[in-house]
């Protein structure tokens, strides 16, 4: 799944985000969701999260 839908991403979940940073790049980075912090229903860049490590991203990638 691509990570643009709200009810997909859910705190404890494995992740693949692209960090502020690595925009440009498109660098992933994995993590475990513990926060959603998009309010929206969806978001055409992906929904962004908080990982349990702390860092802030946009959702790529979700892995069952």
């Amino acid at each position: 799944m691509d990570g643009q839908n709200r009810k997909d991403v859910i705190p404890g979940i494995t992740v693949d985000i692209v960090l502020k940073k690595d925009q440009k790049t498109g660098k992933l980075t994995r993590g475990i969701v513990k926060d959603v912090l998009t309010n929206s229903a969806t978001h055409p860049h992906g929904i962004k999260v908080r990982l349990t490590d702390g860092q802030i991203g946009r959702v790529k990638e979700i892995h069952s």
